[in-house]
């Protein structure tokens, strides 16, 4: 595979992973001009409906890069400064010191210091990150509820702070792109979905790709399994949901086809230019949620692929759907991978999750 796709190969890397226990998944490879499109599985456990390569996903935090370019846009223009304080264009989001401590950028590569709301918003959630101790009952309890962004900012920049601002290692938080799109929208006098849907995803020519209004998937699409640790058994279908919650920072709904484009044209300098993907791939320690030290920049952060050269992208999660997009920095080799089942992986005795 070091020189072509190699379809049979492909084809039997999906097969063990649905083999392993994952009811669908989907991918699309890229090798400079040429396409690979896989599936294995199936969308929906109860009927056997299959799963298909074009099918339509939430890819989660996949959306950060999206609304992390949107940003880096305004940078270009001037209406934003990476290292002006938040508090500058939100004073009534983020008043008093941590306004004046708390940079754009700060915001971007998560090291502001903002707690994650989530545990907040969702009381069974409480105890993260300590999994034992947390339960999936508040999925069930918020399907249709319609979150206040400003409500879900207020949980996280009111919580203790768990980093000084800047400091090293930033630790991951949604609570940073919610306010990420109330800047937006300050400046730019537009609904930020309204402004990410023109300037980055129409820009980018993406058919498939939406920030969502409700709680639905439209088009074809597979039913999204969550386990939660073995919590859930059998898992339970949750593509039915209410995206308010994840709103910028997660809610995106797209194809692997279309990821593969947006970040192709991303890290050829056609979304940003290339001093603004420069800062992109700056990169820091940052704790992720699994509790894992990564090197993160604005929106984007490195990861090992196949052979020489660094791979750029995201991944994303959301309640039974996972998505994992890796492009080369050179653009000519991609990956984008689609799941229907997350937390499949029970506790141990420690309280850890199993390999």
């Amino acid at each position: 595979m070091k020189n072509a796709l190699d379809s049979a190969a492909l084809d039997a890397a999906l097969e063990n992973v649905h083999r392993a226990g994952i009811p669908g998944l989907f991918a699309e490879v890229r090798d400079g001009d040429r396409v690979w499109r896989g599936a294995a599985g199936v969308a929906d456990v109860a009927t056997g409906r299959p799963v298909t390569a074009d099918m339509r996903h939430r890819v989660g935090s996949v959306t950060k890069t999206f609304t992390a370019a949107a940003v880096l846009q305004q940078v270009e223009s001037g209406r934003i400064g990476l290292d002006t304080p938040i508090g500058r264009y939100l004073p009534k989001l983020v008043p008093g010191q941590r306004g004046d401590a708390v940079t754009v950028r700060m915001l971007i590569n998560h090291t502001s210091g903002f707690a994650e709301f989530l545990p907040y918003a969702y009381p069974s959630l409480k105890a993260f990150p300590v999994l034992a101790e947390i339960g999936p009952e508040s999925l069930d309890d918020h399907r249709h509820t319609r979150f206040d962004p400003d409500e879900l900012i207020e949980m996280g920049v009111t919580a203790p702070a768990v980093c000084a601002p800047g400091g090293a290692p930033g630790v991951y938080s949604n609570t940073n792109y919610l306010l990420l799109g109330r800047l937006l929208e300050h400046v730019t006098g537009t609904p930020a979905e309204q402004y990410i849907t023109r300037n980055v995803i129409e820009r980018a020519g993406l058919r498939d790709t939406e920030l969502p209004t409700g709680p639905y998937v439209d088009g074809p699409h597979s039913q999204l399994y969550e386990a939660w640790f073995g919590m859930i058994d059998p898992p339970r279908d949750y593509s039915v949901f209410e995206m308010s919650y994840a709103g910028l920072a997660g809610s995106l709904i797209s194809t692997v086809a279309d990821i593969n484009r947006f970040y192709g044209m991303l890290l050829a300098g056609e979304i940003v230019s290339p001093s603004s993907l420069a800062q992109m791939q700056r990169t820091g320690p940052v704790i992720s949620q699994e509790g894992k030290v990564i090197d993160y920049g604005l929106g984007l952060h490195p990861m090992e692929g196949p052979g020489p050269g660094t791979f750029w992208g995201h991944g994303g999660t959301v309640w039974g759907g996972g998505t994992l997009a890796m492009t080369r920095a050179d653009g000519k080799r991609q990956m984008a991978v689609a799941v229907n089942l997350q937390r499949w992986n029970r506790l141990d005795a420690s309280g850890r999750p199993q390999p």
